[in-house]
């Protein structure tokens, strides 16, 4: 099938509350416009310097999440434009993702990056360690982000009840903290799941999917 062909098939088979986000790492801006041109409009990139490149290439009502790992010195690249970042997994880096948001007179919405995976290859923060990023007083000194939900990775693993409870612990872990308001932070979103297991984590909870391979094919490198 063609790219817009798998697009519509996965778009068409999800619950009306979930986000799809078609991950577009590695692969050109000719393949990004064929998703572009079948309406789709919610990119992902996992690395600052593609992602980048590809915003100043494409149309401009993109709304670009960055999933992938991310480095304090690299916020300052996409911080005009971003329009939620996944992978927050320190507050070092909410710091500078607040200080950066201020500098170009944004509030920016971030996801903490939560590790449920057992696998030392996957970054996040534990569970211990995001309550105590939530409940700081740090957090609440930041008026230019906002934490508007949790991302979390499964283990790459065949076994289906692992992925599963992985993806459970999270769900758990964002009801206990929805009902935890304040000016920068509501937890509205919980993105988790992929190509390989995203319609688990959709049972499990997910509203949020990131989603490459199933509509573009294997990369390109």
């Amino acid at each position: 099938m063609s790219i817009a062909e798998n697009l519509f098939e996965i778009k068409s088979s999800l619950p009306k509350d979930v986000t799809l986000i078609a991950v577009t790492k590695t692969h050109p801006p000719e393949k990004l416009m064929e998703v572009y041109d079948a309406g789709h409009r919610i990119f992902g990139e996992n690395k600052v310097q593609e992602m980048v490149d590809k915003y100043e290439a494409l149309p401009k009502d993109i709304q670009w999440h960055l999933i992938g790992h991310l480095q304090t010195n690299k916020v300052k690249y996409i911080a005009p434009f971003v329009s939620l970042i996944h992978s927050v997994d320190s507050l070092k880096l909410l710091q500078e993702i607040n200080k950066q948001a201020l500098k170009n007179n944004r509030i920016i919405d971030c996801l903490l990056q939560i590790y449920i995976a057992n696998e030392e290859t996957k970054f996040g923060l534990s569970f211990e360690e995001a309550e105590a990023l939530i409940s700081s007083e740090q957090l609440k000194d930041l008026k230019n982000i906002k934490v508007t939900g949790f991302m979390g990775m499964a283990s790459n693993t065949d076994d289906q009840e692992q992925i599963r409870r992985e993806f459970r612990s999270l769900k758990s872990f964002f009801t206990k903290h929805s009902p935890f308001l304040t000016f920068n932070f509501s937890l509205l979103t919980l993105s988790m799941g992929m190509s390989s297991d995203y319609s688990i984590a959709i049972e499990e909870g997910s509203n949020m999917i990131r989603v490459g391979s199933a509509i573009f094919g294997k990369r390109d490198v």
